[in-house]
């Protein structure tokens, strides 16, 4: 049988009655023989052979998690090893000769486990438990081997980092998925950023010295990044603070390194300096210990928007940086899928295999909206392309193992990766007493919605010809769309009522909330479409109907607006790509033709937003505006803006405003001289506001007293220095009187 007829038959296999096959084992195995079409009774004991040599290992541990009892003399068999070992001679010819492969074998009367290394070892003994985990055994011989080298996660989105139980928890999530890289790189850790050179309190240290302990009995590698560039001064004295820094993590017990340079301006960018540090590093650190992981460093020009090819910055790192120092990159863009064009246009310049860094599902660029659909959009013939693939994900760090488990799959074997049956296993592995409940709610939350990064997500693939049938007045339709509504109030519930994933729950319940008014909306609306509403009286009559989905919206607008989430990007979005916006049309033509028939004067509007933007900076031009009350707060850029002379960025609204106050947050000291505010009031003039800082060390822009009580219908901020300013964009709002 060919390798994807086996697939194909492993994959059918999971509709048998109990669930225990090799369908169970994430990722996919490369190849999987003498599938057999019946489940054997796991042994009440076994007998565990392994090699005399072997007195302690993170493998071995694994396999003594298993629920049989170790018994010298038992029948059923269990051997165990890796290398050159004698226990596993005679399967030495059926181990893969790659990193992390394995052979493994199950009968009536034993289970091999033999792999080419240690941690292929584990990973075989992760194939054999997941196997278990419905409480049957399936009869087969797997070879297996991952396609990309390094597999697994940075923690380097902005916003609350990920607590210790997070972390904990994510290492035991991905030795159950074969992931082998946690990159260690919260931005709002002071230690990693702001006070780089200081060693961390012994508090701190103690509780990164038990993520790294758990991190190695779950066979990851542990990266501890430091990210220097915000102030480095590229002197010997400096230097030498980042030796020292990383010595202190060496004595931690911290093996795999990595520095980034990643959204910063100024002298920390000068590609030969990075190029010189990481060199003396290298060859003084990384080569000079022996037991270091390849350096990893984040680039300044991480994605290919941003590349100055004239400047000849990743070139310069190409030549001049030692070839065994890993280069993340993004894409073509910060937030951006990866393809083969992409690859060969990177690796060419740098001179070695990308190391990739997806920033996806992260959505610290879109905290309104929780990200739990399927992982798509990277090529499937870039394996040989890249020499590391890891994720950038959520603060959310339960949900976003629904993306990180197929970033696993994919990663692991690549040809073979199908999006939507992966994303199916995910949501069963991660809330399997009420996985459909959680497909339903999840297919809700797939797309981003509008952002400054452009990234969009398809959402409501089943829901999508529904709608559009519906808005055209199909009451068959309609009635099919009030069933989807029923549908999803139904699964919320069912999901606030799940105790077996307490922590999924927790981080969702704002979205979970929500959900249940966009439900309790849209059967408003498709009941108040399809009833003969001439004919009704009583208590159900339009006029209780309309008031109730007024209702419903001021409920769902007063939750979004609540001080549940992050401060800087407030509202909560559920289902903003296909549902709301169907039942905003139904409404409104509902409305409508009922004012036409009845000579009444409903207002047919569910969403107003009065505010637009338009921008010369292109890092800036796709921004959102969130109204919250009197504030009116734009949306901010997490990278480095570069704002060209003469470039400006325009907030509209489309009547005029009374101002009351305004400032923002540009990052830098003194710059408000380098900038021009102006407003236009309803005669079409404009006119200047003066900016100012209240302090030299302050970096908010604050306006002159003259704003209070202008009116104003746009607001225009131009950079009027006659250069290139290099900024942050955080914090861009106004109040209106």
């Amino acid at each position: 049988m060919n390798k994807k007829l086996i697939l194909a038959s492993l994959f059918c296999l999971g509709t048998m009655t109990t669930q225990a096959q090799v369908s169970n084992i994430n990722p996919v195995p490369q190849q999987v023989e003498n599938l057999a079409e019946f489940l054997i009774d796991i042994p009440a004991e076994w007998t565990v052979v392994t090699d005399k040599t072997v007195t302690s290992s993170y493998a071995l541990d694994a396999l003594n998690t298993a629920a049989p009892a170790v018994a010298p003399k038992a029948a059923f068999k269990v051997t165990l090893g890796w290398g050159n070992q004698k226990a596993i001679k005679k399967y030495k010819k059926l181990v893969p000769t790659k990193a992390e492969g394995y052979y493994f074998k199950v009968t009536d009367k034993e289970i091999v486990i033999a792999a080419a290394d240690e941690r292929g070892a584990f990973y075989g003994v992760q194939s054999l438990l997941a196997m278990m985990k419905y409480g049957k055994l399936q009869t087969c011989a797997i070879t297996d081997f991952p396609d990309v080298a390094f597999r697994g996660v940075v923690e380097g989105f902005y916003g609350t980092p990920w607590s210790q139980e997070d972390r904990l928890s994510q290492f035991d999530f991905y030795a159950k998925n074969k992931m082998n890289v946690y990159i260690y790189g919260p931005k709002d850790d002071p230690y990693h950023r702001d006070k780089w050179r200081v060693p961390y309190p012994a508090e701190e240290a103690a509780r990164l010295k038990v993520l790294l302990d758990a991190a190695h009995k779950n066979g990851v590698n542990f990266y501890w990044a430091i990210h220097p560039g915000v102030d480095i001064k590229w002197t010997e004295a400096d230097r030498d603070a980042m030796m020292n820094k990383l010595e202190t993590m060496y004595q931690l017990g911290v093996r795999s390194f990595a520095v980034f340079f990643d959204d910063i301006w100024g002298e920390g960018t000068k590609a030969d300096k990075q190029a010189d540090l990481l060199n003396y590093i290298n060859t003084n650190f990384v080569k000079a210990k022996g037991d270091v992981s390849p350096l990893v460093m984040c680039p300044t020009e991480y994605n290919r928007g941003w590349a100055n090819e004239k400047g000849g910055y990743l070139r310069t790192l190409g030549s001049d940086m030692d070839k065994s120092v890993e280069i993340m990159w993004t894409g073509n863009s910060v937030v951006h899928t990866i393809d083969k064009e992409s690859m060969e246009w990177i690796n060419e310049r740098i001179q070695r295999k990308g190391y990739i860094w997806l920033n996806f599902p992260v959505s610290d660029f879109v905290r309104d909206h929780i990200l739990l659909g399927p992982t798509y959009g990277n090529g499937l013939d870039i394996a040989d392309d890249l020499s590391g693939f890891v994720s950038n994900p959520m603060e959310h760090a339960e949900s976003s193992k629904i993306a990180l488990y197929s970033i696993a799959d994919y990663t692991w074997n690549m040809k073979n990766y199908d999006y939507m049956s992966s994303w199916d296993k995910a949501l069963k592995d991660l809330l399997p007493e009420s996985a459909e409940a959680l497909k339903i709610w999840a297919s809700y939350n797939e797309d981003l919605g509008p952002n400054g990064h452009g990234f969009r997500r398809d959402e409501s693939r089943e829901l999508q010809p529904i709608a559009k049938a519906a808005v055209k007045g199909d009451k068959n339709a309609i009635a099919q769309l009030y069933g989807k509504c029923m549908e999803l109030e139904l699964a919320i519930n069912l999901l606030l009522a799940d105790k077996t994933n307490p922590a999924l729950i927790v981080e969702q319940r704002p979205w979970l909330e929500y959900g249940k008014l966009v439900a309790q909306f849209g059967m408003n609306v498709c009941a108040t479409a399809m009833t003969n509403l001439d004919k009704a009286s009583g208590f159900i009559n339009f006029d209780n109907l309309y008031k109730e989905a007024r209702s419903i919206q001021a409920q769902m607008y007063n939750l979004a607006n609540s001080d549940i989430l992050h401060p800087h990007q407030p509202g909560i979005k559920v289902g903003s790509l296909v549902l709301i916006p169907t039942l905003n049309e139904i409404f409104a033509n509902t409305v409508n033709a009922y004012n036409a028939a009845h000579n009444t004067a409903y207002s047919p509007v569910c969403e107003y937003q009065p505010y637009s933007i338009t921008s010369t900076v292109p890092q800036l031009a796709k921004l959102t505006v969130t109204a919250r009350g009197n504030d009116v707060r734009v949306n901010d850029v997490l990278e480095v803006v570069n704002w060209a002379p003469g470039a400006e960025f325009v907030i509209n609204s489309d009547r005029a405003v009374s101002m009351q106050g305004m400032d923002f947050n540009f990052g830098v000291k003194g710059v408000a001289e380098k900038f021009t505010l102006e407003l236009q009031g309803e005669d079409g003039n404009w006119r200047k506001v003066s900016l100012l800082h209240y302090s030299a060390d302050d970096t908010v822009i604050h306006t002159g007293g003259e704003l209070t009580g202008m009116k104003a219908q746009k607001i225009r901020l131009t950079n009027t220095s006659g250069e290139e300013v290099q900024a942050y964009f955080k914090g861009f709002r106004f109040s209106r009187q």
